[in-house]
C-alpha cells in the first residue's frame, strides 16, 4: 500500500517511522508547510534502514496534483493542521485516494468538506487514532448503557505547556453526552496523553484508563485504519466504524 504523509511534526516524525517499518506500507513521500528539512530522506533522517522513497517536499513546491501524478499513492495519511485537507483533497476525491486524518479539530465548514471528499472516496477521520483510546470510548459507550445511573468523570492529563482542553478528551465527552464542563484537566511535565473515564456505582468504581506511552501509538492506529478502509465502500467513516465489527461477539447460550 503506498501512502503519502501530510506533517512532520513530533507525532508526523513518530508515524513515520511506524510506516517505513511496517510490510504493509510504502512512504513514498512527505508534505509539510515549512522549507526545513525540503528534499531530505525521511528514512535517512529517521535513521531507518529502507529503500522506500520517503522524500520531503514542502506545500509551495507541488501542487497535489503534480506530486500524486510524480508519486501516486493509495492512501493520504494526515498529521499536518485543520487547512491541510485543501491541499490534497479535491485530489484525492477525484482519484479515489482513501484519506486518514487525525486532524484533533475540524470547523463545521471543513467537516462538510470531508463529507463531500466521502461522497467519491474513503475518508476515516478520528481526532485521537489510537487504537487504545478508541477501544475505551466504545467501551465506555456499552458500560453507560448497562448502567445508566452511574455517576462518570472524564480526567485528562498532558504535557504542561498545552493550553487547550484536549480534542479527544472533547470527544469522550461527546460520546457520553457530557458537557464539556465536566472534564478535569492536569498539566505536568512532559505528559504525551492520559485519559481516564470514572464510574462511580453505589459499591464499586469502574476506571477506564488510556495512556500513550511514546507518539508512535499514533502510527499503530493508522496501519489498522488503512488495513481496515480498503475494503470499505466510499464514505465518512470513524475509527468506532472500523472497530465495532469485533465487538459482535457470538455468545453460545445454554
Amino acid at each position: 500500500m503506498k501512502v503519502g504523509l501530510m506533517g512532520f511534526g513530533k507525532t508526523g516524525k513518530a508515524v513515520a517511522s511506524v510506516l517505513l517499518q511496517s510490510r504493509e506500507t510504502n512512504l513514498q513521500w512527505v508534505v509539510r508547510k515549512s522549507h526545513t528539512l525540503e528534499h531530505r530522506s525521511v528514512p535517512e533522517f529517521l535513521g531507518i534502514s529502507s529503500s522506500e522513497p520517503g522524500f520531503i517536499y514542502s506545500r509551495d513546491e507541488f501542487q497535489a496534483k503534480e506530486l500524486i501524478n510524480k508519486l501516486p499513492v493509495d492512501v493520504i495519511i494526515d498529521f499536518s493542521a485543520e487547512e491541510g485537507i485543501e491541499y490534497y483533497g479535491n485530489e484525492a476525491r477525484d482519484r479515489e485516494v482513501s484519506i486518514i486524518s487525525a486532524i484533533s479539530h475540524y470547523s463545521p465548514e471543513k467537516i462538510d468538506y470531508l463529507s463531500y471528499l466521502a461522497e467519491k472516496t474513503r475518508v476515516v477521520w478520528s481526532p485521537n487514532i489510537t487504537v487504545g483510546i478508541n477501544f475505551l470510548i466504545i467501551a465506555a459507550k456499552i458500560l453507560k448503557k448497562i448502567a445508566p445511573y452511574t455517576d462518570i468523570e472524564i480526567v485528562e492529563e498532558h504535557f504542561k505547556s498545552k493550553p487547550e482542553i484536549s480534542g479527544t478528551a472533547k470527544k469522550i465527552a461527546s460520546s457520553l453526552d457530557l458537557p464539556e464542563e465536566s472534564i478535569k484537566t492536569i498539566r505536568a511535565g512532559g505528559i504525551i496523553g492520559v485519559h481516564e473515564i470514572l464510574f462511580g456505582f453505589p459499591f464499586q468504581t469502574v476506571r477506564l484508563k488510556h495512556e500513550s506511552i511514546t507518539r508512535e501509538a499514533f502510527g499503530n492506529g493508522v496501519l489498522f485504519a488503512a488495513r481496515h478502509i480498503q475494503d470499505k465502500d466510499v464514505g465518512l467513516y470513524s475509527m468506532e466504524d472500523l472497530m465495532m465489527p469485533y465487538f459482535n461477539i457470538e455468545q453460545n447460550l445454554p
